[in-house]
């Protein structure tokens, strides 16, 4: 486990790496150097919390290639670019991939902190929203058949009078399984409810 964040920096420049390295000690942040990007994405585990401060032009693999990478797993860390000038089209490419931001060489050092802190906030509220969807839905996989059927009749705006006759059933044992419905999804209101299965959807 690596509770606390953690900042990758991926640079083919020794240099570099070293004065971004020494940067995030200076303000007490943990980081990680890599040469490239294929011995990042060789080491990457999603649950790892940070950032990423990726260069844009590397040898061999590409900072954009290796966020197009990135972007096929469901969580990875939000990404802070590092460009050259001459860079700038491709670290536009970048940031409308998902990136945070992009600072262009030579970076005034405060800038490059504050996009780092963005992009750890960014990358903790991600999680939390991930977090979240897994609780809902393991909440949702503890209802019963009936229970479901009868939570996606409630979301739909429908009535227990209701419900019971399209289902065959008592009035009393809707309310009854509308009741566990409630505690199993520990939805405090029917708006609460709702919040979760809107949740869902648009997770």
């Amino acid at each position: 486990m690596h509770p606390e964040p953690t900042v990758f920096i991926v640079d083919d420049d020794q240099e570099v790496r070293e004065a971004l390295e020494l940067l995030m000690s200076w303000i007490g942040l943990d980081a990680e150097t890599y040469g490239s990007a294929r011995e990042f994405l060789d080491r990457f585990d999603p649950e790892r919390t940070g950032c990423l401060v990726l260069d844009i032009r590397m040898k061999g693999m590409s900072g954009l290639e290796l966020q197009q990478r990135l972007n096929e797993h469901p969580l990875h860390p939000p990404i802070v670019v590092i460009t050259g000038h001459g860079d700038v089209p491709m670290a536009v490419r970048a940031v409308k991939g998902g990136a945070v931001d992009f600072i262009e060489k030579p970076f005034n050092d405060q800038v490059l902190l504050d996009a780092v802190h963005r992009a750890i906030e960014q990358d903790a509220e991600q999680r939390g929203r991930v977090s979240q969807l897994a609780e809902i839905r393991a909440r949702l996989g503890r209802l019963t058949p009936r229970e479901r059927e009868i939570l996606d009749l409630v979301i739909a705006g429908h009535r227990n009078k209701v419900i019971a006759i399209d289902l065959g059933i008592s009035q009393s044992t809707v309310e009854a399984h509308r009741a566990r419905v409630m505690e199993k999804m520990q939805a405090r209101s029917l708006s609460d409810l709702m919040r979760m299965m809107l949740t869902i959807d648009t997770g």
